[in-house]
């Protein structure tokens, strides 16, 4: 068989399919769990990573997850999934290992309460580690420990080196990190990082942001890989259309009372239009392939047909991986795909209003999707 797919890192909008699978029936429908099982989870924490990334701006953004993923192996999808959706960097070693992703990190609370005493903690550390000395200090009192990073930090920089910064991983983030700031920046270090932790996503970055916190860092754990606001992604796989004996293709749709739950049929393709200048998103139509190209006359769900721009540079979505069970596709490194990725999400990022972003059904697909409901009596759109 066949299998068309959206490059991995491209931002794909709603209903638009991430895959088109053609072959025999029996061979399809093996396929349907393993693929939902990858493409869901991937796009889900991809998509949570990159939102997160948006919010943090051009703060760096580590992932902290693994402790907290679904089993070792979510953990390690997780990480990768992460990474290419715009974390800079992870604490998981093997996914350093694995996909050469970044690695950084910090030591544990389990480390200073190891020791007589958290001045004592921060030496040895500082002796095991003096080129990548961040001191987590909030294990008893958040205040005196920063006080104890600094006297450290002095005497790492008696040894010719530099501390790195400071973690804090819990209390109210944007006062112990304002505090942090002037301390540090009283005691000469005004290089040393500013790093937070503690039950951070997109949203409580935004609040932070808005309440003036002076975090450089964001180790992003349970809500990043958890994707914890929306646990699940509802992707779904269905038979868009069936060859009869004669050689004829079929349409097929499947009918619900929930509207979104409604199919679209036939072979479903993807066209984008790009401003050829700065590459900018002009409009990204979801058209039957059985119909020929897209006639560039969408049906959004708005209700209203609008028309793409003309002279546009044309992409089609939906690229080969396997052609008649034969793979054609040269996959990329893991950092072309994130970067890919990022730049995929600043170019749609700029859209501003996406009532007006011509987007949605060709108006042919439109118009057979509505005559297969009318000929099934289903009138609930």
């Amino acid at each position: 068989g066949s299998i068309y797919a959206v490059p991995e890192g491209e931002v794909v909008l709603p209903h638009e399919p991430l895959l088109r699978i053609e072959g025999n029936i029996i061979e399809c429908q093996l396929l349907e769990t393993a693929l939902l099982a990858v493409m869901n989870f991937s796009t889900l924490i991809a998509t949570k990573a990159a939102r997160i990334k948006a919010a943090a701006g051009a703060d760096t953004v580590l992932e902290f997850g693994l402790r907290r993923a679904q089993g070792i192996d979510g953990g390690l999808t997780a990480s990768r999934s992460a990474y290419i959706g715009g974390c800079d960097a992870s604490s998981n070693v093997w996914a350093g290992r694995y996909y050469n992703i970044p690695i950084k990190g910090t030591h544990a609370h389990s480390w200073v309460m190891a020791f007589p005493s958290e001045e004592e903690a921060f030496e040895a550390y500082a002796k095991a580690m003096p080129n990548n000395s961040v001191f987590l200090v909030d294990t008893y009192d958040t205040l005196d420990g920063i006080a104890a990073a600094i006297l450290e930090g002095k005497k790492l920089r008696e040894r010719g080196h530099e501390m790195l910064g400071v973690r804090l991983d819990s209390g109210d983030l944007a006062e112990l990190s304002i505090a942090a700031r002037e301390m540090l920046d009283t005691a000469g270090f005004p290089d040393a990082q500013v790093i937070a932790s503690d039950s951070l996503d997109e949203y409580a970055i935004a609040d932070l942001k808005a309440r003036g916190a002076r975090i450089d860092v964001w180790g992003i754990g349970t809500r990043l890989v958890t994707a914890h606001d929306q646990p699940a992604l509802g992707g779904v796989y269905k038979l868009a259309a069936i060859e009869e004996g004669n050689g004829e293709w079929s349409p097929r749709i499947k009918l619900s009372e929930t509207v979104f739950k409604v199919s679209n049929p036939g072979r479903q393709g993807v066209r984008r239009y790009y401003d050829e200048q700065n590459d900018f998103p002009m409009g990204s139509i979801i058209y039957n392939q059985f119909n020929g190209a897209p006639s560039g006359r969408f049906y959004t769900e708005e209700g209203f047909s609008i028309s793409a721009p003309p002279g546009l540079r044309e992409d089609e979505l939906l690229r080969p991986v396997f052609e008649d069970g034969v793979l054609v596709y040269a996959s990329p490194s893991l950092q072309s795909t994130r970067d890919r990725a990022l730049k995929s999400w600043r170019n749609w990022s700029r859209i501003t209003n996406f009532a007006n972003f011509p987007h949605g059904l060709d108006a042919a697909l439109y118009e057979e999707k509505m005559q297969l409901l009318e000929d099934f009596g289903f009138d609930a759109l």
